[in-house]
């Protein structure tokens, strides 16, 4: 518990040190700097609202921060409450309502509801002794956890009301029972402090506030035995500074480019908020009707076999060629997206520093020139878990196409194009063609409509007079298939390296569809929907101008 993690900071040697938050975020902040622990400040929380520190907040609003601080960290949480929000009634209410919260302590000051700031002139009136004392014992009494820590604050230097009163004041406060005093002073200096530190008797914990006196050393208060130092306000002070500071100069320039390197990129905000983590149980517990589906998308080819294309793809993979104001990928990411699949995993290795797109998660071949098809969507293997798209990165395919692979029952389902015609094809265009247990229904394109096939044979050495279809690189599989999938790869590695499998001349350079293939000879089906529109591949420069622009 927080409590005793608050105990036992104040059980170990040397110094105590505590910063002031005022939400989540700043307190992450805090604990992400190495400090032992959070000052909930009623300064920073009042300032966060815009209104002035002098009680204007209910106990409810201090408490929803500090709550909202504790669910945050792992550190303990010492929660600025002021004067106790009234009177003796009103700090049982209190100290139960931060106990149960979960709150490691509470500190509360010995000055008349409703307080003003320690800082602001004039009024700085303090309650009597018998009223205070009053409090910190209805404190005590309330609290049911024994490592629950009560602080009084004395305010009796802030007051003008001199050191005397505040040594008589700090040694019957603890009589009373506080666990700890914090002797404050508005001084430029620490003289008062340290006087006051000398005359102390340790009798409890020491606690001090450097915010005027700020020059101060952590060591020298520790060397004179003070416990724990609380810098209760530089954070907002820094905050409201740096906003301040970018707000001007993008109201100056007009544009947010000139501070776009002086503040946090959206990556730590993410980290901040807890989005990894986030994302990483919803992977393992989040379970919908839908059943969650990954793509994976091998782009790693430099496609330097055709000529046509060495001038628009020389410096860029084809997955990022401008297709109409947008890159392929993107185009592709959309149509995944708007399926519901948000998981996707690309294959670079040629360029694939240019593949730089938000919603991806980028896997390296970089062995991609001496590689096939096959060997770069297996470097994903890994998050290979679960029902899994296949698709590859330079083909263009409408969401009605993935609509139809994801209807299917099967475990292993393929794209087939029922207008292939063998006249648009020859040897210096070589394609994974298909044969199938029936011909197509048609050749005629339609805007929609689709029949269901069991593939026999496919690869790229299937004679063209014999073709049924075309396989436009599109393929999905369900949990078992992608087991299947990954096994029947695992095993023909095994027994195939660096020897010829199926159209390939070695393994190494296999593509899909030789898998594909080895699947089939060892006895499972795989099924193949037959579409006749709805997708265009980019292999040509031919095919580029088609879409380009």
């Amino acid at each position: 518990m927080k409590t005793t993690k608050l105990r036992s900071l104040f059980n170990r040697r040397g110094l105590i040190e505590i910063v002031g938050a005022h939400d989540g975020l700043s307190a992450k902040l805090v604990e992400r700097n190495g400090f032992d622990g959070i000052w909930a400040s009623s300064l920073e929380i009042s300032t966060s609202y815009a209104v002035p520190d002098a009680n204007i907040l209910t106990m409810s609003q201090y408490l929803e921060r500090a709550c909202e601080m504790n669910d945050a960290v792992s550190i303990p949480v010492i929660a600025d409450c002021d004067t106790g929000y009234g009177n003796s009634n009103n700090v049982v209410h209190m100290v139960k309502k931060y106990e149960t919260a979960g709150i490691a302590g509470v500190c509360i000051e010995d000055k008349q509801f409703p307080k003003v700031n320690s800082y602001i002139p004039g009024r700085q009136e303090l309650a009597s002794i018998p009223e205070f004392v009053g409090k910190i014992m209805a404190a005590k009494n309330a609290q049911e956890n024994q490592d629950f820590m009560v602080i009084a604050r004395v305010e009796a230097l802030i007051a003008g009301w001199g050191m005397e009163e505040a040594l008589k004041r700090a040694h019957t406060y603890i009589d009373a029972g506080a666990d700890a005093i914090l002797i404050h002073s508005k001084s430029s200096e620490p003289n008062e402090i340290f006087d006051f530190a000398r005359r102390w008797q340790n009798r409890v914990p020491l606690i001090v506030v450097p915010t005027t006196y700020c020059k101060v050393t952590s060591k020298e208060l520790e060397d004179i035995g003070v416990k724990m130092v609380i810098y209760a306000n530089q954070g907002i002070r820094a905050a409201i500074r740096a906003m301040e500071g970018v707000f001007d100069e993008i109201k100056r320039t007009g544009t947010v480019g000139s501070v776009e390197e002086k503040i946090t990129s959206m990556k730590q905000v993410f980290e901040l908020q807890g989005m990894p983590q986030m994302k990483k149980a919803e992977r393992v517990y989040l379970r919908a009707e839908k059943e969650k589906v990954a793509a994976f998308i091998p782009a790693a080819g430099d496609h330097i076999e055709e000529y046509s294309m060495k001038d628009v793809s020389s410096e860029i993979p084809i997955a990022m060629l401008d297709i109409n104001g947008r890159p392929l990928l993107k185009r592709q990411l959309e149509v995944f997206n708007k399926a519901g699949i948000s998981e996707i995993c690309v294959i670079g290795g040629y360029k694939k520093e240019k593949i730089d797109m938000d919603g991806i998660k980028l896997i390296s071949n970089p062995d991609y020139k001496t590689t096939g098809i096959l060997n770069s969507v297996m470097r994903a293997s890994e998050y290979m878990t679960g029902k899994t798209f296949i698709a590859y990165s330079d083909i263009l395919f409408d969401y009605f196409i993935l609509d139809q692979l994801l209807q299917s029952k099967e475990d292993i389902t393929i794209l087939l194009d029922s207008t292939f015609d063998s006249k648009n094809y020859g040897p210096k265009k070589r394609v994974d063609l298909v044969i199938s247990d029936s011909k197509p229904i048609n050749t005629r394109r339609r805007l929609r409509g689709s029949s269901t096939k069991e593939i026999k044979k496919i690869g790229l050495d299937i004679e063209l007079k014999k073709a049924h279809y075309e396989f436009p690189g599109l393929m999905l599989l369900s949990s078992r298939g992608t087991e299947i999938f990954k096994d029947i790869y695992s095993r023909s590695a095994h027994d195939y390296r660096g020897k010829p499998f199926h159209s390939a001349p070695i393994f190494e350079k296999a593509n899909l569809s030789d898998l594909i293939q080895e699947i089939i000879n060892c006895g499972h089906k795989v099924n193949g929907i037959e579409i006749n529109s709805g997708w265009l591949e980019i292999h040509s420069f031919e095919d580029y101008k088609l879409f380009a622009y």
